[in-house]
């Protein structure tokens, strides 16, 4: 059974619907759920999270501990999502050996250029269907 790390901030709506697509598929998968701050973990255990822990340190201890990390593309820039991402999580993220699954978003002076003009919903879409190739392997 494969670990999924889902990690958001502000208020959790990404996260949320990540969370909630991710406990509709019935994947065989232990789903954390880690917030910049509690509304954002609130709003995923509400969804449907197996745990869920709120900050720092539970975003770098799970980015050591998880197979697959999934949330908006703030996670891995510090400062993201307006400054609830320190560095140390960004780092911790980007330096995990989990394979992540990072949702555009043109947000926080960040464009990632050559993206689609899709909604959150679409875009978690599409991160369903790589999810569920990763924990097929």
């Amino acid at each position: 059974m494969k670990t999924i790390l889902v990690i958001d901030g502000q208020g959790g709506r990404v996260g949320a619907l990540l969370v909630s697509e991710i406990k509709k598929a019935d994947l065989p998968v232990h789903l954390i759920a880690v917030g910049t701050n509690t509304i954002a973990t609130s709003a995923m255990l509400k969804a449907g999270a197996d745990q869920g822990a709120t900050g720092e340190n539970p975003v770098v201890v799970g980015s050591r501990r998880a197979d697959i990390i999934i949330g908006p593309i703030g996670i891995v820039l510090a400062d993201a999502l307006l400054g609830e991402v320190t560095a140390a999580m960004a780092t911790a993220v980007a330096s995990s050996d989990a394979q992540r699954i990072l949702i555009p978003q043109n947000r926080c002076s960040t464009t990632v250029v050559g993206t689609a003009d899709r909604t959150v919903a679409d875009y978690v879409a599409l991160a369903m269907e790589k999810l569920r190739e990763l924990v097929e392997e």
